[in-house]
């Protein structure tokens, strides 16, 4: 289904967040946008909406559960603000996801048990959200593939990864309990090209809808609860996101693309495309018995 705005599918489109888990896919520009649609189809979610600029067409497929909707998701406050929507549309028990174009979610053992699969398990620990740690992708030779983007060619860096204290406002804050701020990657490595509110690369991506939440543009929640990467009583999933939106941005921006002749360092390494990779390497935590 095509809806030709936000306020579009507001109108017509709820009954698609009936059953989730829901995707929501923001397309900023043309790169990998089919992969990037054809991953989280298979991961097994139920309906994907698809964010998509006026001027980007959505590749031709016979996936049933895509849905476009139009909207400027280069605007100041586009994806919080579509994000917002969906979660007051949205029953209490449906859960949602968002990513860009080019990001694919990964969750342990995704091989062999699929995103409902996980959400049912994550559920029953009394969960309604979940950490994922976005992890940079970009190509291994700029000169071959100048936007740092190609799938077969995918590195990651395999160290330089770090977390700090999350803390509450003012000039004492304190710690806020089991929430972190977490660091590494080429947002790290590029400090210097990153605004600094920018560099974190903990997201709270996967959540179930409730009344009153609301997402703010650090990427974390109105409900603490929501924020916190683990439940008081033991060690719960995480998930991660291989995003090649950081590389991009690096590689396309004036301020940036001059400077950098490539990502490679001592510590690259291929990226696999598999969910063992990523556990082995301390960047998605697949809990106690899941």
């Amino acid at each position: 289904m095509d809806f030709s705005s936000p306020g579009a599918f507001q109108a017509s489109g709820a009954s698609l967040l009936a059953k989730g888990p829901v995707a929501l896919i923001f397309i900023e520009d043309p790169v990998e946008i089919a992969a990037t649609i054809d991953h989280h189809a298979r991961a097994g979610f139920r309906q994907i909406l698809a964010f998509t600029p006026r001027d980007i067409e959505l590749p031709a497929t016979d996936c049933d559960i895509l849905h476009r909707i139009t909207c400027d998701t280069h605007a100041d406050g586009a994806l919080v603000q579509a994000v917002n929507g969906i979660i007051d549309q949205s029953p209490e028990t449906t859960w949602l996801y968002y990513c860009y174009n080019a990001e694919f979610l990964f969750h342990p053992f995704c091989e062999s048990r699929n995103i409902r699969e996980m959400i049912a398990f994550h559920s029953e620990e009394r969960r309604d959200a979940m950490l994922c740690y976005v992890v940079d992708l970009y190509a291994s030779d700029l000169d071959r593939f100048p936007d740092a983007v190609c799938m077969d060619h995918a590195m990651m860096d395999r160290s330089g990864y770090y977390a700090q204290a999350r803390k509450t406002a003012g000039p004492d804050g304190q710690p806020r309990e089991r929430q972190l701020d977490f660091f590494g990657g080429l947002r790290w490595r590029f400090e210097e090209h990153i605004p600094v509110k920018r560099r974190k690369i903990d997201r709270i991506a996967l959540f179930r809808a409730t009344k009153g939440l609301r997402l703010n543009d650090d990427h974390t929640f109105n409900i603490e609860e929501y924020n916190t990467f683990t439940c008081p009583w033991h060690h719960n999933l995480t998930a991660a996101i291989a995003s090649f939106r950081t590389a991009k941005a690096l590689r396309t921006n004036p301020g940036s693309m001059f400077d950098i002749q490539s990502f490679m360092w001592h510590n690259s390494t291929r990226f696999e495309w598999k969910s063992q990779q990523l556990m082995d390497l301390g960047l998605m935590e697949p809990g106690q018995w899941f």
